[in-house]
């Protein structure tokens, strides 16, 4: 599962208004690779981005949680993870988001999954890409619209989460689509890397599909 427009410096580079509710998507299994493995450029792309994101992984069946920090409970532990994304797919192609968001190999993930009690306060990561060397991102979840706990109480009222489940959380500023014209999407031949404060470091090549 995965949390839309979560960060307040993130909906503000693309002009999108603060969401009342957490913005939820899903993402297929096929999606999810290596932290190192390649990632492929969808045939007819155009607008293949970048999204660091910190991703949660679910310890126990979830079901109607009262409140965030019961929520936090619930967590096994946090990875690293990239939600890569083809924006024209996504947002003018009609429907859901969900077709810029399922290709083949558009969610690394890891390269650890570190424990809940390894991370005293998921709120105060600093995330960081880096586009064929250039830092693109470098945001905190402090800046978090819904907080990690928020989310995983939200969720379980419209889904049972259960051992295993992972759950990005969204992306900071500094994505391509927020940038000015001609923005800067991701092509074959690009090298991008990644890290969330204290889980590790991704680094991916880009080939066409």
């Amino acid at each position: 599962m995965c949390i839309g427009l979560n960060y307040h410096d993130h909906a503000a580079e693309t002009g999108a208004a603060v969401p009342d509710e957490p913005i939820l998507f899903f993402k297929a299994p096929d999606t999810v690779v290596g932290p190192d493995d390649t990632v492929l450029v969808p045939r007819g792309s155009r607008k293949t981005d970048w999204e660091v994101e910190l991703a949660v992984v679910i310890g126990r069946t979830a079901r109607y949680l009262g409140s965030a920090d019961e929520g936090l409970r619930h967590v096994a532990g946090y990875a690293t993870a990239h939600d890569v994304s083809e924006r024209e797919f996504q947002l003018e192609r009609g429907g859901t988001w969900d077709k810029g968001k399922n290709c083949e190999t558009f969610n690394p993930l890891g390269p650890w999954l570190v424990t809940a009690d390894e991370v005293p306060d998921p709120q105060a990561l600093g995330l960081r890409l880096w586009v064929n060397g250039e830092l693109k991102q470098d945001g905190t979840t402090a800046d978090q619209i819904f907080p990690v706990g928020e989310v995983v109480r939200y969720l379980s009222h419209f889904m049972t989460l259960y051992p295993g489940d992972v759950i990005n959380t969204g992306t900071p500023a500094g994505v391509a689509m927020g940038r000015p014209e001609p923005k800067p999407y991701l092509r074959a031949g690009d090298v991008v890397e990644l890290e969330v404060e204290g889980l590790g470091r991704q680094r991916q090549a880009l080939k066409d599909a």
